[in-house]
Formats: structure tokens, C-alpha cells, sequence
């Protein structure tokens, strides 16, 4: 099992959420359906941008928590870095 430290965005540049879960695929899926009525369904955070998998939880909430607490120009710069173009990364996910 495999757990993930992810960045969604509304738009390129637009506001962001940093999160962390043990099944990404779903956990994406919920952002876009706004199945979960807060943070990301209120400023429609539903485009995956980044993502980055550890193989334990602990080392995934400690990377989301480091990255929660950075400024945002530093969130940007780590999203450019390994998706330059803002793509949504969720039709790239495997079920």
C-alpha cells in the first residue's frame, strides 16, 4: 500500500490545497465530485497537480504538513518543477 502527499488547484495558480490520503484515485474523485461540502468543493480545488508517494502514512502526513506550512511561492515553484504545464494528473492515475 502506498500513501500520497498531493496538491490540488481551482485553476493554474489559482488557490490551493495541500492533502494527504492512502488512496488517491479516490480521494481525487471526491474533490471533483465535491463529495466532501468543505475547504476544496467551497473554492473548487478539483485539478490534481502534484503528488508525491511514500510507503508509510507517517512519512506522507509529515511531507503534507511540511508542505502546509511553506509559502506559496514555494508551493508554485514545486508544482512547476514536475508539471510545468498545470495538467490535471488524475486521467494519468491508474484505478
Amino acid at each position: 500500500m502506498s500513501f500520497y502527499a498531493y496538491i490540488v488547484a481551482s485553476s493554474r495558480n489559482g488557490t490551493l490545497y495541500v492533502g494527504m490520503t492512502d488512496d488517491l484515485a479516490r480521494r481525487i474523485w471526491e474533490h471533483k465530485t465535491r463529495a466532501i461540502p468543505r475547504f476544496t468543493a467551497k473554492y473548487g480545488c478539483d485539478q490534481l497537480v502534484w503528488y508525491e508517494a511514500f510507503e508509510t502514512r507517517e512519512a506522507a502526513f509529515r511531507r503534507e504538513r511540511r508542505i502546509k506550512e511553506w509559502r506559496r511561492d514555494w508551493k508554485l515553484r514545486l508544482i512547476e518543477a514536475l508539471n510545468p504545464a498545470w495538467a490535471d494528473l488524475y486521467e494519468r492515475l491508474e484505478p
